[in-house]
């Protein structure tokens, strides 16, 4: 009977002293999940700011919002007249225009708009574009902003009143306006400035034949040529005009088209400081023998 107790308590000991070893132990650290390679996060280098290749995206550049002259891959061009629409000229000018299949870019003035609204509704009618050239032609760089807000607006109400759509290109009168104002009407009305690189100065009036030559002369692929449908020697130049652009390979699009059609414009490479030092120190294509006297 001893030895059985004795049994019985070595047991128990035992069983007790397990039990203290387990609670004792250290609890089994969890195993932290590895990341997939598709969501770890990418290390940054502490060089970030000296590489570049690291460095954010540059942002894009800003779009233009004036042209005087647009770069094609094309013998594209714009033919442009202003200050209209005339009574007799304009109709005069759409006849021709339409027996040449041109489409062209009118920029009215909202006073004259009032007068002859049936003939912008023409001109909208037959596919040429209509854009803004203010109400009543006053020089907008010497004007509040203000100023400027009431002569666009009320021809752009005229505008669509008479052809159903909202310009969205605007000449101002002589060419003049600030940086300032450019962005503030573009900002307001979203209007694309449309100046001109090509310009026969008709409105002096040197007659028909110098108005073509000096058209002839200037216009180049992308040209963005400025008349004046008021005028009655730039009326009676047009068809010959258009003619000689024709068998030059010109083709016509409205001021809108050719802006859509922009090519980027292709970098010259820049001469290396050894190429310049290369060119100095090479031999003259000049005979030696030469004298500046042969």
């Amino acid at each position: 009977m001893l030895k059985y107790r004795l049994l019985l308590g070595c047991t128990a000991t035992l069983s007790f002293t397990a039990a203290l070893a387990a609670q004792g132990a250290p609890a089994t650290k969890p195993v932290k999940p590895v990341q997939s390679i598709e969501t770890a996060p990418k290390a940054v280098s502490a060089n970030a700011e000296k590489d570049p290749a690291q460095k954010s995206p540059a942002p894009p550049k800003e779009l233009p919002i004036t042209f005087n002259s647009v770069h094609v891959d094309g013998p594209y061009i714009a033919m442009t007249f202003d200050d209209g629409p005339s009574a007799t000229l304009t109709p005069k000018l759409l006849d021709i225009l339409a027996a040449h299949h041109i489409k062209a870019t009118f920029f009215v003035l909202g006073e004259m708009v009032t007068e002859h609204p049936e003939i912008l509704a023409r001109a909208e009618r037959e596919g040429h574009e209509i854009g803004n050239h203010s109400w009543s032609h006053p020089n907008l760089a010497k004007m509040s902003l203000e100023g400027v807000r009431s002569q666009l607006q009320r021809t752009d109400d005229e505008i669509k009143s008479a052809s159903g759509k909202r310009p969205t290109l605007f000449r101002p009168p002589y060419g003049s306006i600030t940086e300032r104002e450019k962005r503030w009407i573009h900002d307001q009305f979203g209007y694309d400035i449309i100046l001109w690189d090509v310009d026969p100065l008709d409105w002096k009036r040197p007659g028909p034949a110098v108005v073509r030559s000096r058209i002839l002369k200037e216009t180049r692929p992308g040209s963005i040529v400025l008349s004046h449908d008021i005028h009655p020697g730039t009326i009676e130049a047009m068809p010959s005009t258009f003619d000689e652009l024709e068998a030059k390979g010109f083709k016509f699009v409205t001021v809108s088209e050719l802006i859509g059609m922009a090519t980027p414009v292709t970098p010259h490479p820049k001469t290396t400081p050894a190429e310049k030092a290369a060119a100095k120190v090479a031999p003259s294509a000049v005979p030696a023998s030469s004298s500046p006297g042969d």
